[in-house]
């Protein structure tokens, strides 16, 4: 059922809109494809090499810091939006302009990190996974990416996002029947879940570590920067109902993840997933490993696409579409040999960190609520800690 309550500035409830569900649902395919792409993959190895058995108090935790950044996005699509376009306030405009260039940078960092994933799943399945080798495959891989930019663009690609979002999707429920049937199989065997064990870590060390998970559950912003396609109301909504479902989704995932993960007896990679997937299953691996290169893939090209874009805007058109393919690419390539997965994993949630960050200075300079601004402060202090203290799991 559609709202009819108008949406109100100067309150900034971003509660409102009049939308309907027909809208709603083609606006959550970008902020779900984002979501989706590349965190579940392995957001069960990096908690369970950082808290073991509290795994699903951890990413809880993680999804309630999701949730209260997503409220940020939020509050900016309803508030700051219209002050912006105004360009009334110097302030909001300067640091809307600085999350423009944060955003970019993040971006690169993903870009990266979705191929570096892509490669660890591609490589596995040759016994070719080695840290030589899944920088090199991900350079070429970045190399493609950007020749294809280069000389045709990539807009063609990117019709690849919805179908890796459904592929994705499909792959995420064979795994949670999979795992829950698994589950119970051991249950009814054992009379009791085989739990991983806690590893020796000290608060400090767990604290910084589900710190760099951040980037496993962003994906969020994207609906602020699809103002041309939906209504504010629609992308406030699809911004929302996006995170109940995703982050929903994470937490059964890793809940159902837990009595199998001693399987991997203490070693936990990029691609553990694969051999959690052989234990519950031996028809999983395969299907995996194609869905893992084909949503990593569309997310690697749809972020090389909103990077450029975003390069184009905030050069005001200096750099063109093609010259930021080239910067983007670049970049990314040279990023591919600088550390493993987890290290990635780490540096792209702490880049994302800052742009949310931003994010919150625009909020806090658009509102008037007292009890807002202390919110926006809050959530300001747990994204600086993720920032300057977030390290790569292992």
């Amino acid at each position: 059922m559609s709202s009819n309550r108008p949406l109100n500035p100067d309150s900034c409830d971003t509660g409102t809109g009049d939308t309907s569900a027909r809208n709603i649902v083609p606006a959550m395919s970008t902020p779900l494809a984002s979501i989706f792409g590349s965190g579940f993959l392995v957001v069960v190895p990096i908690l369970a090499s950082a808290v073991g058995i509290y795994a699903v108090p951890a990413i809880v935790v993680v999804a309630i810091v999701a949730f209260l950044v997503g409220t940020i996005v939020r509050h900016n699509i309803l508030c700051a939006e219209p002050v912006l376009a105004k360009g009334i306030k110097r302030f909001t405009v300067v640091v809307e302009r600085l999350s423009d260039f944060a955003l970019v940078a993040a971006y690169v960092v993903s870009v990266c990190l979705y191929v570096h994933i892509l490669s660890a799943f591609v490589l596995a399945d040759f016994g070719l996974d080695t840290a030589f080798n899944k920088s090199l495959l991900t350079t070429t891989v970045i190399g493609v990416i950007t020749t294809i930019g280069l000389l045709g663009g990539l807009a063609p690609l990117e019709k690849l996002e919805r179908w890796a979002l459904y592929v994705t999707l499909l792959i995420l429920a064979l795994l949670l029947i999979m795992f829950a049937v698994y589950d119970i199989n051991q249950f009814l065997a054992q009379g009791k879940f085989s739990l991983p064990g806690t590893p020796d870590r000290s608060l400090w060390e767990i604290a910084t570590i589900v710190a760099g998970t951040l980037i496993v559950v962003q994906g969020f912003e994207t609906t602020r920067y699809l103002g041309e396609s939906f209504d504010t109301g629609t992308r406030i909504r699809a911004s929302r109902w996006s995170q109940y479902l995703s982050l929903s989704v994470y937490v059964l995932f890793v809940t159902l993840a837990q009595p199998i993960v001693p399987a991997l007896n203490g070693d936990y990679g990029d691609n553990s997933l694969i051999t959690l997937a052989a234990t519950a299953s031996l028809l999983l691996p395969l299907p995996l490993i194609v869905a893992a290169s084909l949503s990593q893939f569309s997310a690697a090209v749809a972020d090389t696409l909103a990077a450029s874009a975003n390069i184009k805007e905030t050069s005001q058109q200096r750099i063109s579409t093609r010259w930021g393919y080239l910067l983007v690419g670049g970049s990314a390539m040279a990023l591919a040999w600088s550390g493993s997965t987890f290290e990635i994993i780490a540096l792209a949630s702490r880049a994302f960190a800052f742009y949310y960050l931003l994010q919150c200075m625009v909020a806090f300079s658009v509102c008037h609520s007292l009890m807002q601004r202390i919110r926006f402060v809050f959530i300001g202090l747990i994204l600086g800690f993720v920032l300057v203290f977030a390290v790569p799991a292992g």
